[in-house]
């Protein structure tokens, strides 16, 4: 769960950490979570929740709720249960400052130089569904947020119901919260200061929108439950060091026309939706999440759902930050990685932290190819066998006979260095990659994987962001320097790999008494028209050896 709500930053750091899900006696986690709510004995439709607050760009953190969710879901799925993934949109929630970025309709990130930030300034302690969508495509600033939050969904073939909170709050389903909420002040007051200090005894647990200015205010005069309405004063919202100035307008407001303090509201929406399971970051976990629970029993009298608390994962070794800039679109990622690798990724344990470095993707593809091996073939690790057993129907969603053709990622971005679609095959094919008898479709899948491999070694201009010349470059060399290129052709003609090439090179170089940087320097702009590249041994290795070798020779 997500937010920006003020009440949700004052985590009480005496509250007892959430018990984790018992998986004890399962390969994969969701088995553990899907237990615990069967234990409850729930009737279905099983409800499984996530919500965010649209303050910002929609990124791939937002998505830790919807894929934790997602895969619980499935594990009740397969056991019969009809269940629904719901999300909420806590979009009656005011803007509380300038997103420093946002996310244009496509998903790509933007600064505010490429919208009309005057029109959010003047729109700050707002509702998000009553501020213009900055791109002026959608109904609110809300309703832009969470059709990209569907988006991302729908790229990684999670079905979610998205549900406003506006039109909750509008449609008089929260209403029977309110009324609880206001009737028992004091008791939800008592509750309340066991976690934060803001709940003397002025203090109501309802913001109403001011009718003068449509800004939110904390401060309500008196409370009519007969009339289902409440008296406030617009007064200023502190923000931080920043404050928010209210109009000072004194009016009347209807239940429906305002909105619960969040520690109020994420319960009430266990009730309006009837919720099953929520998972939630682990900043929840110590306030949030303890208030939620007093409030949900004590209060409102109802049962809270399971819950479960995941890590956060970090983002080349930094928090994800939208206003640091360290932050990753899902469509950024779905240009580097197939929309599996992400679901693998969310599959991992949830308790454990772990970073998303875009600089080794690599390496996160490699452990995905060997899950992948682990669930057709079986591995030598038996751990990673039987996660693979239990968690890869959900990962992929639909299971193939035979396991699909995938191109180590590494030697894709190999390939990227190449324009030629049919060089490419060949190379591929050469190398053992893609079977002799492979069709057309299983070979355009297959090459898929080089474009995205491609585009990483682009954005990290990392040691495969280089392009193979197509035609021989016109460059000349000393006769020592020739001689040791024609030697090294030899031992490339000779069917060596990549790593013994890569040593030859060195032999070579001192065989004919010139400098290893000097031979290594001729390779790179024959190949490559550069003074450098990638590890030159192992570049050679993976290519067209005729090619290769008539190159060495400056004949093709």
């Amino acid at each position: 769960m997500s937010t920006d709500d003020t009440d949700a930053d004052s985590n009480d750091e005496t509250a007892t950490p959430v018990d984790e899900p018992d998986d004890e006696h399962h390969d994969f986690w969701a088995e553990g979570v899907a237990d615990e709510i069967e234990q409850r004995d729930p009737n279905d439709p099983i409800v499984i929740k996530g919500g965010v607050s649209p303050s910002g760009v929609a990124h791939l953190g937002n998505v830790n709720e919807i894929m934790r969710g997602y895969f619980v879901a499935e594990a009740l799925r397969d056991r019969d249960h009809e269940v629904r993934q719901v999300f909420t949109s806590d979009d009656r929630d005011p803007l509380r400052k300038l997103p420093r970025k946002l996310a244009d309709p496509d998903g790509q990130i933007v600064g505010l130089g490429e919208v009309d930030a005057g029109a959010l300034g003047r729109n700050l302690g707002k509702p998000y569904t009553d501020i213009p969508d900055p791109f002026g495509e959608r109904d609110s600033y809300a309703a832009h947020f969470a059709a990209l939050l569907e988006a991302d969904a729908d790229r990684l073939g999670v079905d979610i119901e998205m549900y406003s909170n506006t039109e909750l709050y509008g449609e008089g389903a929260f209403d029977p919260v309110v009324e609880r909420v206001l009737d028992r002040v004091d008791t939800a007051r008592e509750v309340l200061s066991e976690y934060q200090a803001k709940a003397d005894d002025d203090y109501v647990p309802f913001n109403p929108i001011c009718e003068e200015c449509g800004k939110l205010t904390e401060t309500v005069t008196d409370i009519d439950l007969d009339a289902e309405t409440v008296d406030y004063v617009c007064t200023d919202m502190e923000v931080g060091d920043e404050t928010i100035e209210g109009c000072g307008h004194e009016g009347t407001a209807t239940f429906r026309e305002g909105k619960l303090p969040w520690r109020f509201e994420w319960p009430g929406q266990w009730q309006v939706l009837d919720v099953d399971f929520e998972p939630f970051g682990k900043d929840h976990a110590e306030g949030s999440w303890p208030s939620g629970v007093d409030i949900a029993e004590n209060v409102l009298g109802i049962e809270p759902p399971v819950p479960m608390v995941y890590e956060w994962f970090t983002l080349n070794g930094e928090a994800l930050s939208s206003s640091a800039g360290n932050i990753v679109t899902v469509p950024e990622l779905l240009e580097l990685l197939e929309p599996e690798i992400i679901r693998y990724f969310f599959a991992l344990h949830p308790k454990k932290a772990r970073d998303l470095d875009l600089s080794r993707l690599d390496q996160l593809v490699d452990d995905f190819d060997r899950f992948e091996e682990a669930y057709y073939e079986g591995v030598d690790d038996e751990s990673v066998t039987a996660f693979a057993e239990a968690a890869y129907p959900y990962v992929v969603g639909n299971v193939t006979d035979e396991r699909p053709i995938r191109l180590p990622y590494t030697f894709a971005a190999v390939l990227g260095m190449v324009d030629d679609r049919d060089l490419r095959e060949k190379l591929a094919r050469d190398e053992g990659h893609i079977p002799d008898d492979a069709d057309e479709a299983t070979v355009e899948a297959a090459l898929a994987r080089v474009e995205q491999a491609r585009t990483w070694a682009e954005r990290m201009d990392n040691a495969y962001n280089y392009r193979l010349q197509a035609e021989l470059p016109d460059v000349a060399f000393d006769d020592a320097t020739s001689d040791a290129l024609d030697s090294l052709a030899d031992v490339v003609a000779a069917g060596h790999d990549g790593e013994t090439i890569q040593s030859e090179i060195y032999d070579t170089a001192r065989d004919h008494g010139i400098e290893p940087g000097d031979l290594f320097e001729a390779g790179y702009r024959l190949f490559f028209d550069e003074t450098q590249g990638p590890r030159l041994g192992e570049f050679l290795g993976d290519l067209e050896q005729e090619f290769v070798v008539g190159r060495l020779r400056r004949e093709r």
